[in-house]
């Protein structure tokens, strides 16, 4: 994305925000339709959950309007965001730390439904696609077994490609903080992912 699209974007959220603290209650669906779906990623990324990511980015909005009036225009509206969606997702994840839960594996599909018809030609054959799914997966589970003060950093910088600053302003740290957290998040993900594949 181009600065002066990142400044045109940050530009309407000042503007939504302050139309949202004056009463203007549609100024949140303009929010909305900016950053919902990036909240939800970021937060499904987390949680490993779809449902609770979506749960958790409706909860973020709500948020937004419910404290509109502790909103800094000094700072951008997509960090504020992310702040509350974080804060969110810390304490859905302490939650079910303290309860965990059994999830039965859902159903790949109906039986002799035929996925080869509609891949196109230049598409790896199954077998890479498996392996390329359990790569994935195996991925999936060292970053959700990292631990909280790690994944979130990573997450952010990784998969939101949020700055240093950006980061840093979310967790309430230094960008050296958050710097080193994600040197930490990578080494253990290195060593947990040698691990899964050596076992």
């Amino acid at each position: 994305m181009l600065p002066a699209d990142t400044n045109t974007t940050d530009e309407l959220d000042r503007q939504d925000m302050a139309r949202l603290c004056a009463g203007h209650d549609a100024a949140l669906d303009d929010l909305m339709e900016r950053h919902a779906t990036p909240v939800f990623r970021f937060l499904g990324r987390l949680l490993q959950d779809e449902e609770e990511a979506a749960d958790l980015a409706q909860t973020a909005f709500v948020r937004v309007y419910q404290h509109r009036d502790r909103f800094d225009p000094e700072q951008k509206f997509s960090t504020w965001a992310y702040a509350i969606a974080t804060n969110l997702a810390r304490d859905r994840l302490r939650w079910l730390s303290r309860h965990p839960q059994v999830s039965l594996d859902a159903p790949v599909g109906p039986e002799g439904s035929d996925a080869l018809s509609v891949l196109p030609h230049e598409a790896p054959n199954p077998g890479e696609q498996l392996d390329a799914s359990e790569r994935a997966a195996l991925v999936r589970s060292a970053v959700a077994a990292l631990p909280e003060e790690l994944r979130l950093p990573l997450v952010l910088a990784e998969y939101e490609e949020k700055s240093h600053a950006d980061i840093a302003a979310i967790l309430r740290c230094s960008p050296k903080a958050v710097e080193m957290r994600i040197y930490r998040a990578r080494q253990q993900l290195r060593q947990a992912l040698r691990a899964l594949i050596a076992g």
